[in-house]
């Protein structure tokens, strides 16, 4: 569903836009590097944990000579083992991804649509999490089926990423169930990062439920006019996947937005709110840099 004006040309792929994407994807995907998972084992990796009593067979090399000298017992240290944890990436290809009210001054670009931000920021997240050696996976949440098991390959992932761009614009909302169906086939814990608008009913139970298994953390995007209408009156718009005619008020639509904000916070599921007409990106690399497994939240 969506409240949305206007939906924006489809325009041909060329050699130069697909340049000027990959361009654009490198380098927002270094501007969102984010650290190594914390592990919840120990091992032989990088960052001190702690220190434990020596055993025989540890080697010399890990003694904590400190510790050791401190209490005439012999002391090893330990450090956090990385763990690469499986990304998953879903994005929403339904048909309220791609309408947009924002304007420009000569003509409507894919960028101001919640669509074309999601594959963008899909793609850099994609880059920088294998560039910490962490496999990333796609799946689509439109009719279309579109799944990609996690890899390490960043030449795959541009592969998807380009397939996304050129999206038919035309898709029912399959949120849910795509979800739904990552929770009963996808056995290893996995964190999950989903971009959408949260248009479908009962997505947020579908989010509920792929939390229990997994780290499931949610990128709502959202245009201007799904938040906020004329302070007046009633607007009549179109759904933008079945074509059924509404009238909405500003009470109406804004009542949506809360309603979909408490949802998520009654849950308890970690989410991040992007409107496209105000700058994601800083907020993205907030979110980021202070969240626990991408760089802790």
């Amino acid at each position: 569903m969506g409240v949305s004006r206007q939906r924006p040309r489809q325009v041909a792929e060329t050699p130069t836009a697909a340049r000027q994407f990959e361009f654009e994807v490198k380098r927002l995907a270094n501007s969102l590097m984010f650290g190594a998972d914390p592990s919840r084992f120990v091992g032989s990796g990088l960052e001190y944990a702690e220190s434990r009593p020596y055993e025989p067979g540890d080697p010399v090399k890990s003694i904590d000579w400190r510790i050791t000298a401190r209490t005439g017992k012999p002391f090893v240290k330990q450090f956090e083992a990385v763990r690469q944890v499986p990304i998953y990436l879903v994005v929403d290809t339904s048909a309220s991804m791609c309408l947009t009210s924002l304007t420009s001054p000569s003509h409507m670009t894919p960028r101001e649509t919640k669509y074309a931000w999601a594959v963008r920021l899909a793609a850099a997240l994609a880059r920088a999490a294998q560039e910490r050696l962490s496999p990333v996976g796609l799946l689509g949440a439109g009719s279309h089926e579109l799944h990609i098991r996690p890899t390490l390959s960043k030449r795959v992932s541009l592969q998807w990423a380009h397939q996304l761009r050129t999206h038919d614009f035309s898709q029912h909302t399959r949120l849910s169930r795509s979800l739904e169906t990552l929770a009963a086939v996808q056995k290893t814990s996995s964190l999950v990062l989903v971009l959408s608008d949260l248009q479908e009913d009962g997505v947020v139970g579908a989010l509920e439920h792929l939390a229990v298994g997994h780290e499931a953390v949610t990128l709502w995007l959202e245009d201007p006019a799904e938040r906020q209408l004329p302070a007046r009156g009633y607007f009549r718009g179109r759904e933008a996947e079945t074509g059924r005619s509404f009238l909405l008020s500003r009470r109406t639509r804004y009542s949506k937005h809360e309603s979909i904000r408490s949802a998520l916070r009654d849950a308890g599921l970690e989410f991040l709110h992007l409107p496209i007409d105000e700058p994601v990106i800083p907020r993205l690399q907030h979110f980021l840099k202070h969240r626990k497994s991408l760089g802790h939240a």
